[in-house]
């Protein structure tokens, strides 16, 4: 009898377990595009944060290459172009530093064809909450002092934060996190002057492209 019982058990345990797998693989599917859409959306409008929409005339979104460098990190790079009837106006991309306190951290940088910095947001960190999550532009303001500096202002000894004698601020008791953003953007403006005329001329075929990392 207990023999019975127990493979009762095991068989409704068994159809409860397959019961549950349909249901979420059924919710993943029917709700996948919708969150899919939304990530769309939110990266839409973080690229719209440092690029107005009345700065570009085409499909930004559509737009880019993936390429792949170690002055980029150690992932693949979207590098999302705004044009305005044809002509360069700048570049996206999407650079992850892998030095933060709590791990990767995944920025957007934006720089105008010039090489001056549009601006810096963080896509994804695991920094700490009340410290290193400040390098969020929702948290604090720190996030927009790279504002307008480029390759050379300051000079290379100037991208540090102060407390290693460069010129940007580091957050209280966030001092790695910020070294790993600041670092992380003057690598990918290395990255911009070594490649632009590659970001920019390169076929938006969505393939994944190399370009050069000489500075």
């Amino acid at each position: 009898m207990l023999a019975g019982y127990m493979l009762r058990s095991a068989i409704l345990l068994t159809l409860f377990a397959a019961a549950g797998t349909g249901l979420v693989a059924l919710t993943y599917e029917n709700t996948k595009e919708q969150i899919a859409q939304a990530e769309r959306e939110a990266l839409l409008k973080k690229l719209h944060s440092v690029v107005l929409p009345s700065e570009h005339n085409n499909d930004i979104f559509s737009d880019y290459i993936t390429v792949q460098s170690d002055l980029l990190g150690p992932y693949p790079t979207e590098a999302f172009r705004a044009r305005w009837d044809g002509n360069p106006i700048a570049i996206l991309m999407t650079p992850t530093a892998a030095d933060g306190y709590g791990g990767d951290i995944k920025l957007l940088v934006g720089i105008r064809e010039g090489g001056e910095i549009a601006g810096v947001r963080i896509l994804a960190h695991k920094e700490t909450p009340g410290l290193g999550d400040a390098i969020e532009e929702r948290r604090s303001k720190w996030i927009y002092q790279f504002n307008g500096h480029s390759l050379n202002d300051p000079k290379k000894d100037g991208w540090k934060v102060q407390r290693d004698r460069g010129q940007f601020d580091q957050l209280t008791g966030a001092t790695i996190s910020s070294r790993a953003v600041v670092k992380a953007v003057r690598k990918t403006l290395e990255y911009y002057q070594s490649n632009k005329d590659f970001l920019f001329n390169k076929d938006f075929n969505n393939t994944e492209s190399t370009g050069t990392d000489d500075a």
